[in-house]
């Protein structure tokens, strides 16, 4: 099912108006939209899903693949390969590793492309404090989504508790009242 998204247009007067616009479902328009895209829009595509280790200790799942960091291929022939990233190109949507190389017919070496989403993230690059302060946001804003669940389970654990608490006295008070009746007869 397709989401509607807003856009702000101004309508004759200058006021600026919300209109109501569909996604695109049409596949070449999706492949024109890919290969026009801007850089700010390609680095989000340059995405890839994050090791259970790096998902557990960040609290996000996937992340785009910069220089440097550790990857392993989880699809193709080079399968199991774990190298560091040594470039990323954002034109035609690839990455290279360190050491995964073919030799072509004249004896050179070159190095072999993998889209990102046939990669998983093992270890980050924290060099840049700016991607280190996005994974710190990212990481508070999903702490800040499960605090309102934990609150709201607290209290019904709080509000269980003392009916919880109330019926064990009664048990308790009745197996006394029953003891203290058999042991007068």
């Amino acid at each position: 099912m397709a989401k509607n998204r807003k856009r702000l247009q101004h309508n004759s007067v200058g006021v600026k108006i919300m209109q109501q616009t569909n996604r695109v479902k049409n596949p070449d328009k999706q492949r024109k939209k890919l290969f026009n895209a801007p850089a700010h829009i390609r680095h989000k595509h340059m995405a890839a899903p994050l090791s259970n280790e790096l998902t557990a200790s960040k609290g996000v799942k996937t992340l785009p693949v910069r220089k440097g960091d550790t990857v392993r291929i989880l699809r193709g022939d080079n399968k199991g390969f774990e190298g560091k990233v040594s470039r990323v190109d954002l034109k035609t949507y690839r990455i290279y590793m360190e050491g995964l190389t073919r030799e072509k017919v004249d004896g050179t070496n070159i190095f072999i492309a993998i889209h990102p989403s046939k990669v998983q993230i093992r270890n980050l690059n924290l060099d840049d404090k700016y991607r280190k302060d996005t994974i710190l946001g990212r990481k508070q804003a999903t702490e800040k989504k499960a605090k309102p669940k934990q609150k709201a389970v607290k209290a019904e654990v709080a509000k269980t508790a003392p009916a919880k608490k109330a019926a064990a006295k009664k048990t308790a008070n009745e197996t006394e009242a029953e003891t203290s009746e058999e042991g007068g007869q």
